[in-house]
């Protein structure tokens, strides 16, 4: 069975509520009826109640861009599952390369946040991926083994279902450079190889693995067309709804 693409886009730390609500204005008429790929928008904290409430009713999810393991606590600046599921979140980025690059998030605080967004049933995007200086060496195969098997770790077959990855080159996010599909491809493959011994082959057969690094509407149909790529995590390209629904519609 054909694996669901899934298109979601990373606002980081841009929009106010005011210009998320004008976003959803202007992105929803434009992707009604879209039922090819799943969509997902991922504002910043203080945007999740005005994003829930613009697409209500409609064909598009909203996830967070962080979350934290513990269920509640004296851990000033955190949010956990239950607050994004409270304001109405279906979605959460986790191991974000620029959270593990700025805000120390490791390999262990992955499998920690992904087990709690699976037992909390948020849909999680797992973000893997080598530095420039990683590739050049020759060690992306070594980064990706290592990033998937940590973050997998202690998880079962059947509590995988709903993991979605997100293989993201740092090298290619907000740089303009991006992975050739054959080389994104690959890695996808090696990825699903390790959610294999992981998970066992259906289970890996069924995970998506998204794209992330550079995804705008002039590549995201080369990108999309590939039978390993099964969706992308779109950064700057998501912040304008016309741009974001090219991709979206990419080879429509």
């Amino acid at each position: 069975m054909p694996r669901k693409k899934l298109i979601a886009a990373n606002w980081k730390m841009y929009k106010t509520p005011e210009q998320a609500t004008a976003f959803f204005r202007d992105f929803l008429p434009l992707v009604a009826g879209h039922s090819r790929d799943e969509i997902a928008v991922c504002p910043p904290f203080v945007d999740i109640a005005a994003a829930v409430t613009a697409a209500k009713g409609s064909n598009v999810g909203i996830g967070a861009q962080d979350m934290f393991w513990e269920k509640e606590g004296a851990f000033t600046g955190q949010i956990s599952t239950a607050m994004l599921r409270a304001a109405g979140c279906t979605h959460v980025i986790i191991g974000h390369s620029e959270r593990r690059q700025f805000f120390g998030e490791t390999d262990d605080t992955v499998n920690k946040k992904l087990k709690a967004a699976l037992a909390a049933g948020l849909t999680p995007i797992v973000c893997v991926g080598e530095l420039l200086q990683e590739r050049e060496a020759g060690l992306t195969e070594d980064v990706l083994r290592r990033q998937t098997v940590n973050a997998f770790r202690g998880i079962g077959a059947v509590e995988s279902a709903p993991i979605t990855v997100a293989y993201e080159p740092v090298w290619a996010i907000g740089t303009g450079r991006t992975a050739t599909p054959q080389m994104a491809a690959e890695a996808h493959r090696l990825i699903r190889a390790e959610a294999a011994k992981a998970f066992g082959e259906p289970a890996a057969q069924a995970l998506r693995i998204l794209y992330g690094g550079s995804v705008k509407p002039d590549n995201a149909t080369a990108l999309m067309s590939e039978l390993e790529i099964d969706g992308a995590l779109v950064g700057g390209a998501s912040l304008d709804p016309k741009s974001f629904t090219s991709i979206v519609k990419w080879g429509m």
